[in-house]
């Protein structure tokens, strides 16, 4: 299994940032896949998460009506669309999925939101 983000930068409040996660290595339409976050010196935190055929989706609620997650099965990538960016929103994002039982992460990606 392997998933590598992209997509991060550095972006003014109240921008968008779109990021992107490539999977290989396991059958992506049959799993769930989630965006985590972490902060500097804050615990990881699940941002949102999407089922395997995309029909669920579940947020963060600080993030509702902001972000939204989506996937393209036929591309193999999970995608996390950020509008209305805060500088709270600043993290390292990472996407990830379990697949029998083990919890697969990629390397992340850096989102920084500042003037």
């Amino acid at each position: 299994v392997q998933l590598v983000e992209s997509g991060g930068g550095l972006v003014q409040p109240g921008g968008s940032l779109r990021l992107s996660c490539a999977a290989s290595g396991f059958t992506f339409r049959s799993y769930a896949m989630s965006w985590y976050r972490q902060a500097p010196g804050k615990g990881r935190e699940l941002v949102a998460s999407i089922s395997g055929a995309g029909g669920n989706t579940n947020y963060l609620d600080s993030v509702k009506g902001r972000f939204t997650i989506s996937r393209d099965n036929a591309k193999n990538t999970v995608s996390l669309q950020m509008n209305s960016l805060k500088p709270e929103d600043t993290a390292v994002y990472s996407c990830t999925t379990v697949v029998g039982r083990q919890a697969y992460w990629g390397q992340g990606t850096q989102v920084t939101v500042s003037s």
